[in-house]
């Protein structure tokens, strides 16, 4: 009987060492992750729209980037964000609809959240890049890039532009910043995106002078850099070439308008 009580103690050791390793190896993780992403809703302290806040993986401050979603949500545009605080950004993340809406509530969102990540504990101040996809590339063109003051870079990927389709000189005279835009050759996406209006976009920018550079590619429909959609399903237009290219092109803009320090 003592043997078996004495087999029983050290049994009930040997769980309680592994117990204690398994919850110092999950406390190591979440300390040591390369990214660590937050959720921070709106209050009477911190106004504007509710966003997800990635710290630079680095440790350090970084410089600002708002990254805007499309219509579906962040949950597609989260690993894109990811992959930019680990470079050192300090990103936020934040919905396209409250940026770009019937209720014109875009432009106060806009600078409430800039104003917000400036005064972050991770962030350096300043201005900030901004970045947006689908309806948040809308948002982006219409919101952000006529903000000099804050603002130093705007970068879109198949943006929404069937509002300014029949004046996209309009849009383009609030260009006051440089504009980086990404758009696909076959995108007719509820025609918000199509590739004639990023034609149209780029002659007026060239008739006004405007800061303002279209890529396109030629076989892309809407959303080929995201490889999943809100629901975790792999999105079939994804491609990888393409993103990859984009990716590249977005870094060398950044570098050149919002580089890490």
């Amino acid at each position: 009987m003592d043997t078996m009580k004495a087999a029983s103690r050290n049994a009930n050791h040997r769980i309680s060492r592994i117990l204690i390793v398994m919850l110092f190896v999950g406390m190591f993780a979440v300390v040591c992750s390369p990214v660590c992403a937050e959720d921070s809703t709106s209050t009477a302290a911190n106004p504007g729209p509710d966003q997800i806040v990635y710290a630079p993986a680095n440790g350090k401050s970084g410089p600002v980037i708002i990254a805007i979603s499309g219509q579906s949500g962040r949950t597609a545009y989260q690993p894109y964000a990811t992959e930019l605080a680990k470079l050192g950004y300090y990103v936020v993340l934040v919905e396209g609809k409250d940026i770009l809406n019937p209720e014109h509530t875009g432009p106060a969102n806009l600078t409430k959240t800039i104003e917000r990540a400036q005064h972050a504990p991770n962030a350096i101040p300043g201005k900030v890049a901004v970045i947006g996809f689908s309806l948040g590339g809308g948002g982006a063109l219409y919101n952000a890039a006529n903000m000099p003051e804050a603002v130093s870079v705007v970068i879109v990927y198949y943006p929404y532009t069937r509002t300014w389709a029949n004046n996209m000189e309009a849009l383009v005279k609030r260009f006051k910043v440089p504009v980086l835009m990404f758009a696909g050759g076959v995108d007719h996406y509820q025609n918000c995106c199509v590739v004639e209006s990023a034609h149209a976009m780029e002659a007026a920018a060239k008739a006004n002078k405007a800061p303002f550079e279209l890529v396109i590619y030629p076989e892309a429909d809407h959303g080929f850099n995201t490889q999943f959609d809100l629901h975790a399903k792999r999105n079939p237009t994804y491609r990888s070439g393409d993103t990859q290219d984009a990716w590249r092109r977005t870094l060398e803009m950044l570098t050149r308008y919002q580089p890490v320090q």
